[in-house]
């Protein structure tokens, strides 16, 4: 990767990015900011950029979202599949087709926000754990294979019902242990140069700012704007995934 003042800006506007979903959201929604990062480097780069990154700031975050807003039942169903997950991700990563991949999670999100557009209060569902199981390994595959790990979350917390501060917090400790597992295995896959490590430590500069920001933005919306916000940023993920799946198979 070419070190430029171009590289340095636009690594940082997309770190910026992410960093205010962090704050905002809780996490899952990084691919938001990765399409920022493919104008100046290749996707097995940025993911080697972002994989030390993410620790950073999601232990940043974790000054906002404390324990009082995680949900610690749905945890304790989530994050062993979650583990497992991305170590299925991390062996499947050579061999498995990311396009195929990236198009069935974006028609399966579109569906659930589809079925959610049709009736709101009818997908509010009981806690259950064989989905919650599901829901943590499709995320610890997707999170490791393409950075994605956010929509299968999404799909088992949204129609939970949480309160916006504990859908937040429970997202934002559900991905401080995703990418905290996720950052030794993608490191033994993409080992950095030395442009990269000059990039990733000017990025830390974004992150301070960027979680501050998105929770104070969190902190202005109320439970109904922050769920339809949820859903829309869903809707721009899969259509991301969607584009980079298809576009894949023309090139």
């Amino acid at each position: 990767m070419e070190l430029t003042v171009t590289t340095v800006a636009i690594a940082l506007a997309g770190v910026f990015l992410i960093c205010f979903m962090k704050g905002a959201f809780g996490g899952g929604f990084s691919i938001v900011g990765i399409p920022l990062l493919s104008f100046v480097m290749d996707p097995v780069t940025a993911g080697g950029l972002l994989a030390p990154l993410f620790i950073a700031m999601d232990l940043f975050a974790l000054r906002y979202w404390k324990p009082s807003t995680w949900s610690k039942p749905d945890l304790v169903l989530l994050l062993p599949g979650l583990v497992i997950g991305i170590g299925l991700g991390y062996l499947l990563f050579r061999i498995l087709d990311h396009r195929a991949v990236a198009i069935v999670m974006a028609l399966v999100t579109l569906t659930f926000v589809g079925l959610w557009l049709l009736g709101p209060d009818a997908t509010i569902r009981p806690r259950s754990s064989p989905k919650a199981v599901a829901a943590g390994l499709a995320s610890g595959v997707t999170t490791m294979v393409a950075h994605s790990g956010g929509p299968p979350l999404a799909m088992y917390l949204l129609p939970l019902g949480l309160s916006k501060e504990v859908y937040a917090g429970t997202t934002s400790l559900f991905f401080t242990v995703g990418n905290a597992t996720k950052a030794v295995p993608w490191l033994l896959l993409v080992r950095p140069t030395g442009n990269v490590w000059i990039v990733m430590a000017a990025c830390l500069f974004a992150i301070p700012a960027g979680v501050w920001l998105g929770w104070r933005l969190h902190g202005k919306l109320d439970q109904q704007q922050i769920y339809r916000a949820c859903y829309g940023l869903l809707v721009v993920t899969a259509l991301k995934l969607l584009w980079d799946g298809v576009s894949g198979y023309l090139v």
